[in-house]
């Protein structure tokens, strides 16, 4: 991951509070790359030059990272034109913005352009996206801007108009209309947000449609559909939900090939109407389907020129829109449909209930979260000794439906795991990993205790729910009907140590809460008692002659510097064979020093190296206790365990932090990195609470340094 411990952690809280400030609604959306499209087109107007975007600039980074890279040869003639430069007379829009204006390029984004073909039919919502200020005349500055939602937000993405262009024809996504570059500059816009052209190649409708909408997906094989998926489709379209369908092959060499019927495989379609009309003695149902291709049609029954048409009058032919050319789009019968395609997509602005004839208004919780490799990345159930240190949110279903049946008492809500970012890092490699997610109902004894389930837990319960399989896709989504009450929801990869982002949105259709599982933040402070000396062990004994001993060495006022601790502990720590050490660092021990210091001298007396050791002791105690097959190490997971066991409760960010800061590349911990860890918590624990008032502190930038400076 791209992300330090610290960068991530403060990203996080700058995230947290934009959102308070309103920060990525639609109303107030974020600015991607920190490019505010008003002020940057002013100053173009001001100047009188055209924007250049040096965020995303006209080369080859912005194409590609290997196919569209620099030593593809598909780049070598590739040249970044303006529509000016294009053509006479360019146009945003052209006689407003349809389905036909998407054709798609030389890009394998037909999942993308089979989207924006849905997102015509709702000029609400394409307009949300496609901002309608924005002109080739008036203040034309050559920047345009899209707004996308992305991982909860909305944010706002400014480009410039420089389009690829091979022999002066545009290379990607085109309009019918040679003088209309809407399309070509969304899907420039939406290749900016995910680093690259390149980026956009191979994905899931769905995941486009999500990304225009805040929607949320469900899926439907045609095989396993349910009786009703004609009512579920019409429905879906009257209340302007997005659908797209495919063909799946299971030859990859036969992806978007052509078939007899003319029907594409592996290759996405816009469903753009549902209706049913009067063919001779009885009625029959009609799909509209639309290939961004722009060509390429259905030859069958209810194609554009069969003899199915001769029969039905011009009024109704006018209803259903219908017209004889080569534009991609065509009807097909229900039938017909869901014999030949084997997926269906539909993303619902809000999730309303599909199965009945009611719209209900669904209450949406959406929680973000990380799994951390060696402390928050578990795997899935089939791997229980790591399984439970996954994040854990907190379900409460507090009102039953309104519609529940003989007597039953449910709630219906859906679940959606999304992982984030796995797209625009494809070029570091990363690649989609399978994750799904597991329910879990909690005991009426822990309702309340927001506390992380811990391993027992889950070897002695099962699953109340989980969603159908673990897959390779950026979002899961499940819907489900559960009794209300109190459950937890843990998301995860399918193996353990793969480490991401997600989000994990409940959306149910009466009141619910969800949360992450956040233990509370605290230290109970526990220090054993000095020793009297007649209690003094053998080992203490020595303790005492060689600190008098050093001390006299270096100091007739008896206190020993760093390094001096330094060898004092790695002395006695050398005869400790089971402890796996590389030995005290000279900044551990300088924060040993921090720790007990109580006059602020820098230096241990005796008495502030009795309290010292006496904390180690204990700590040696507890990190012996968990360490693995007497190697001498903890394994990360189980440091959940040993912080506790030290009197401290913290939350999953902090176990995620300590995790990346002190586990080796095995995920293990030493002593001596376990040591080192106890010491900077209680050093700052006990630094928060000498300034603390009511669970916040305020600090000077002076006190700030000094603070973590001589920590």
């Amino acid at each position: 991951m791209p992300y330090t411990p610290s960068g991530f952690f403060c990203d996080r809280l700058i995230r947290e509070r934009e959102r308070r400030d309103g920060e990525g609604s639609l109303s107030k959306p974020l600015r991607f790359s920190g490019q505010d499209f008003t002020t940057l087109k002013q100053e173009c107007l001001t100047k009188k030059c055209l924007f250049e975007d040096d965020t995303f600039p006209a080369s080859v980074e912005s194409l590609g990272y290997k196919e569209l890279g620099h030593k593809s040869n598909k780049v070598k003639n590739i040249v970044w034109r303006r529509p000016k430069e294009i053509c006479e007379n360019p146009q945003f829009i052209v006689g407003g913005a349809s389905r036909t204006d998407i054709c798609q390029g030389d890009l394998g984004d037909c999942w993308l352009l089979a989207a924006i073909a849905c997102l015509t039919l709702n000029e609400k919502l394409l307009y949300r996206v496609v901002p309608q200020d924005q002109s080739y005349s008036e203040g034309y500055g050559g920047i345009f801007h899209f707004q996308f939602w992305r991982y909860g937000d909305w944010v706002d993405v400014v480009i410039d108009d420089r389009i690829p262009t091979f022999n002066n024809q545009l290379v990607f996504t085109k309009s019918a209309e040679r003088n209309e570059f809407w399309s070509a500059l969304l899907e420039k816009a939406y290749a900016k947000l995910h680093g690259s052209y390149e980026a956009l190649k191979g994905g899931n409708t769905t995941e486009a449609m999500e990304d225009f909408t805040g929607g949320v997906t469900e899926f439907y094989e045609m095989k396993e559909a349910p009786k009703e998926l004609y009512k579920i489709m019409k429905k879906a379209l009257e209340r302007g939900s997005m659908m797209g369908c495919s063909i799946d092959s299971l030859v990859p060499a036969r992806f978007e090939t052509r078939t007899v019927t003319g029907l594409v495989k592996g290759h996405a379609y816009s469903v753009t109407a549902v209706e049913e009309s009067q063919h001779k003695a009885s009625k029959v149902r009609l799909v509209r389907l639309r290939n961004p291709w722009g060509q390429v049609e259905w030859n069958g029954p209810w194609s554009d020129n069969s003899k199915e048409w001769v029969s039905l009058s011009k009024g109704e032919k006018d209803q259903l829109q219908h017209q004889s050319a080569e534009d991609g789009e065509f009807w097909m019968s229900f039938e017909d449909f869901k014999k030949n395609y084997t997926k269906i997509e539909i993303c619902n602005l809000t999730p309303d209930a599909l199965e009945d004839d009611k719209i209900h208004k669904w209450t949406v919780s959406v929680n973000e979260g990380r799994w951390v490799r060696g402390c928050s990345a578990g795997g899935c159930r089939n791997y229980p000794d790591t399984f439970w240190t996954n994040p854990q949110f907190r379900l409460c279903l507090l009102e039953e439906d309104d519609d529940s049946e003989d007597n039953e008492v449910a709630c219906s809500f859906v679940v959606s795991l999304m992982q984030k970012n796995r797209r625009k890092e494809r070029k570091l490699g990363a690649n989609l990993f399978t994750i799904g997610f597991a329910i879990y109902e909690v005991p009426k004894e822990m309702h309340g205790n927001k506390q992380h389930m811990q391993k027992d837990f889950f070897l002695f319960n099962s699953s109340k729910a989980r969603c159908k399989s673990y897959i390779n896709l950026r979002e899961v989504t499940q819907r489900f009907r559960l009794s209300p009450g109190e459950y937890v929801i843990i998301p995860s990869t399918y193996e353990p140590h793969q480490e991401g982002e997600f989000i994990l949105r409940v959306f149910s259709e009466k009141r619910n809460t969800s949360e992450e599982i956040e233990n509370r933040i605290e230290a109970d402070h526990t220090v054993p008692a000095p020793a009297n000396a007649g209690e003094e062990s053998e080992e203490d004994q020595q303790f005492r002659s060689l600190f008098q001993q050093i001390a006299a060495d270096v100091s007739t006022e008896m206190e020993v510097t760093a390094n001096e601790l330094k060898n004092v502990l790695n002395r006695v720590v050398s005869k400790h064979k089971d402890l796996n050490t590389e030995g005290f660092s000279l900044e551990c021990c300088r924060s040993m020093i921090a720790l007990v210091d109580m006059d602020g001298t820098g230096r241990l007396s005796l008495q502030e190296f009795r309290h010292l050791w006496n904390k180690i002791k204990q700590w040696q105690g507890i990190f012996r206790h968990y360490s693995s097959d007497q190697a001498g190490i903890i394994n990360s997971y189980e440091m959940r365990n040993a912080i506790n066991d030290a009197g401290f409760r913290l939350n999953n960010q902090l176990y995620d932090i300590i995790t990346m800061r002190y586990a080796n590349e095995g995920m293990n911990i030493d002593f001596d990195s376990f040591i080192s860890c106890l010491v900077r918590l209680e050093a700052m624990f006990r630094a928060f609470q000498a300034f603390d008032q009511d669970g916040t502190i305020r600090l000077s930038v002076l006190e700030w340094l000094q603070l973590t400076m001589y920590a």
